[in-house]
C-alpha cells in the first residue's frame, strides 16, 4: 500500500476517491469533450441555414442539409453524454459501495471511539455526497481544460475583438471560484461535523428516553435537539449562502462576457463597428456562429464552478473517513469468519487484563470446566461484561492469558473457540430477518422448536400473526422486554454452544420472568451446557454452581 501519510489532504483524498476509478473518469471525461466539440458543428449549421434565408435562398435543399446535420449532430452529442454519465455513476456507485463496505467491516471487527450514531451518519447521510464530486467535478475539470480553449480559438479565427472578450471575461471565473473555494471547503467540514453531532445526541436521548421521563427531563432533551438542529440549519444556510454567492458573482461575468459579444455582433452586422475581423466586413454567418459559441464557451467554466462545490463536501468526507481510519481501535481476535469449532473438552482459564482504549481493566481469575455453571458479580463498571468480551476474544489482552480448550486464546484459536460460544447480550437485538432465520444462526436448517420450548417462548411466537415468518423491529417490536429476551435465550439454545455467555439476563424484568429466564438456564445446565454469567441478580447468582465476585 502507497504511503500517503505525508500528502496534502487533496492528494490524499485524489489518491483513496479517485484513483481507483481514474479509468472511468477518464473514459467519461473523454466522450464529455468529444460531445462539447460537436456543438460548433451545429452552431455553423445553423449559422449556415439563417445566412441562407437572409440571402434570399428559397430552396429546401440548403435548409435540410443544416437541419440534417444539425440533428445528426445533436443525436451523437446525446448518446455520447448519456454513456459519460453512465461511466460516472458506475465509478461513483462503486468508490461509495468500496468505502461503505471497508468502513463497515472495519467497525464491526474493530471499533473506534466514534459512535454508532456518528459512524451510521457516515454511511448513510455523508458518503453519498461523493457522489456528485464524482460525477461532476472531474468531468467538469476535464471539459474546462479543453473546450474554453477551442472555442476561444474559433472565435478568434472569426474576430480578433470577439476572441479578446473571451480571453479577458474566461479566467475571471476560476479566480473568483478559487477564493470562494476555500471558503465553502471550511463550511462544508463545520456542516459535516454538525451532522454526526446531531446523529450522536439523538441517539443518546433515545437510548436514555424511559430514564429523562422518569426524571421529567423530556422538554430539556427536547430543547437540546431544536438547539442542535438549528446549529445544522445555521452550518446548512452557511454552506448555501457561499453557493449562492459564488454562482451570482460567475454568472455575471458570464452574462457580461456574452452581452459585449453580442453588442459587437450586432453593431458590427449594423455597420456601426467597422473592426475586429480579420478583414472586411462581418457577415451574418460569422455573427450568428460567434453569438452561438460564446455561451458555450463559459459553459464548461460554468459547470466547474458549480461542481467546485460538489469536490469541497467530497474532500471534507474524505477527511473525516481520514480521521476515523487513524482513530484508535479495539480489534477482536481472529478474523471473524465461520469456523469448525475448537477441538478437545470444554475448559476455560483466565488470567491478566483485557485491553480497553486507552486503559486495561483487570479481569478475575477463573477456571471452568465443562457443564460448570458461574455468575460473576459485583458493582456496574468493574469489568463484569468485559470479562465475557475477553472470553469471546473480541477485546485484546494487554497481559495475561486466557486459555480454552488447553489452548491459548488468539488469533489462531479465536474463530474456532467462538463456534462453540452462544451469546446472551443484555439488550435484545434482532436484525430484518424472519424469526425462523433468527432461531437458525448457523444456517443450519434444523427445527427451532425445541429451543423455543426450552426458554419457554413456544406462546410467543404461536401468538404472533405471521408466526415463524414475523420480523421483529430492531429491538424487538410487537413483543415484551422479557419475551424478547426468551427469544434471545432460545436463538442462543438454538446455536448449540457448549459455553453460554450470558450477560444480565434478568436485567430490567419483573421477579415472575426473571424466574422462567433462570430456570431456562438452569435446564440448559442440567443438559451439560456450561454457563458464564454476568449477573447483579441475588437469585440468578444463587442459582449457579458457584459465584466469583469481583
Amino acid at each position: 500500500m502507497t504511503d500517503t501519510s505525508s500528502k496534502s489532504p487533496q492528494a490524499r483524498a485524489t489518491a483513496r476517491i479517485i484513483a481507483p476509478v481514474k479509468r472511468s473518469l477518464g473514459r467519461a471525461g473523454a466522450l464529455a469533450v468529444v460531445a462539447g466539440l460537436l456543438w460548433p458543428v451545429q452552431a455553423a449549421c445553423i449559422a449556415w441555414v439563417i445566412a441562407g434565408w437572409a440571402a434570399g435562398e428559397t430552396a429546401l435543399t440548403r435548409t435540410a442539409l443544416g437541419a440534417a446535420g444539425f440533428l445528426l449532430a445533436g443525436l451523437v452529442r446525446a448518446a455520447l453524454d448519456a454513456r459519460a454519465g453512465a461511466l460516472l455513476f458506475d465509478a461513483a456507485d462503486r468508490t461509495i459501495a468500496r468505502e461503505r463496505a471497508a468502513l463497515l467491516g472495519r467497525e464491526i471487527r474493530a471499533p473506534g471511539p466514534d459512535s454508532s450514531a456518528a459512524v451510521a451518519a457516515l454511511v448513510v447521510q455523508k458518503l453519498p455526497m461523493l457522489q456528485p464530486w464524482i460525477t461532476r467535478y472531474h468531468v467538469a475539470m476535464t471539459r474546462t481544460r479543453v473546450l474554453p480553449l477551442v472555442f476561444l480559438a474559433l472565435a478568434f479565427s472569426q474576430s480578433w475583438a470577439v476572441g479578446l472578450v473571451l480571453l479577458v471575461a474566461g479566467p475571471l471565473i476560476p479566480l473568483f471560484m478559487a477564493l470562494v473555494g476555500m471558503a465553502a471547503e471550511q463550511a462544508s467540514r463545520r456542516q459535516m461535523d454538525e451532522i454526526g453531532s446531531m446523529n450522536g445526541m439523538l441517539m443518546d436521548r433515545l437510548s436514555a428516553l424511559l430514564d429523562l421521563r422518569l426524571l421529567g427531563a423530556a422538554d430539556r432533551a427536547a430543547e437540546d435537539f431544536r438547539d442542535r438542529a438549528e446549529a445544522l440549519r445555521e452550518r446548512t444556510m452557511a454552506v448555501l449562502r457561499i453557493a449562492f454567492l459564488s454562482s451570482t458573482v460567475l454568472e455575471l461575468f458570464a452574462a457580461l462576457g456574452v452581452a459585449m459579444v453580442a453588442v459587437f455582433v450586432g453593431f458590427s452586422l449594423l455597420g456601426e463597428i467597422g473592426f475586429g475581423t480579420w478583414g472586411g466586413q462581418m457577415t451574418l454567418a460569422q455573427g450568428l456562429f460567434l453569438l452561438l459559441i460564446a455561451p458555450e464557451f463559459f459553459q464548461p467554466l460554468r459547470d466547474l464552478a458549480a461542481a467546485w462545490h460538489d469536490r469541497a463536501a467530497g474532500l471534507s468526507v474524505v477527511a473525516e473517513l481520514d480521521a476515523l481510519d487513524a482513530a484508535d481501535r479495539v480489534a477482536l481476535i481472529g478474523s471473524g469468519a465461520a469456523a469448525e469449532p475448537l477441538a478437545g473438552p470444554l475448559t476455560l482459564a483466565v488470567e491478566g487484563a483485557a485491553a480497553l482504549p486507552g486503559r486495561a481493566v483487570p479481569l478475575p481469575s477463573l477456571d471452568v470446566a465443562g457443564g460448570e455453571a458461574v455468575a460473576l458479580t459485583g458493582p456496574s463498571g468493574v469489568g463484569k461484561t468485559t470479562t465475557l468480551a475477553a472470553v469471546a476474544g473480541l477485546v485484546p489482552m494487554a497481559g495475561g492469558r486466557v486459555t480454552v480448550c488447553g489452548q491459548a486464546l488468539d488469533a489462531g484459536t479465536a474463530d474456532a473457540w467462538r463456534a462453540r460460544l452462544a451469546w446472551l447480550p443484555q439488550v435484545p437485538h434482532f436484525p430484518d430477518v424472519t424469526l425462523a432465520e433468527f432461531l437458525d444462526p448457523r444456517g443450519t436448517g434444523s427445527d427451532p422448536w425445541p429451543a423455543l420450548d426450552l426458554a419457554q417462548a413456544r406462546h410467543i411466537v404461536e401468538r404472533l400473526p405471521e408466526g415463524l415468518n414475523t420480523r421483529l423491529g430492531e429491538s424487538g417490536g410487537g413483543v415484551s422486554g422479557g419475551e424478547a429476551r426468551r427469544l434471545m435465550l432460545a436463538r442462543a439454545v438454538a446455536t448449540g454452544g457448549d459455553l453460554i455467555l450470558a450477560d444480565e439476563p434478568t436485567a430490567d424484568l419483573d421477579p415472575e420472568t426473571a424466574a422462567l429466564v433462570i430456570a431456562a438456564l438452569v435446564r440448559l445446565k442440567d443438559e451439560g451446557r456450561t454457563l458464564l454469567v454476568a449477573t447483579h441478580d441475588p437469585a440468578m447468582a444463587a442459582a449457579m454452581d458457584r459465584e466469583v465476585a469481583l
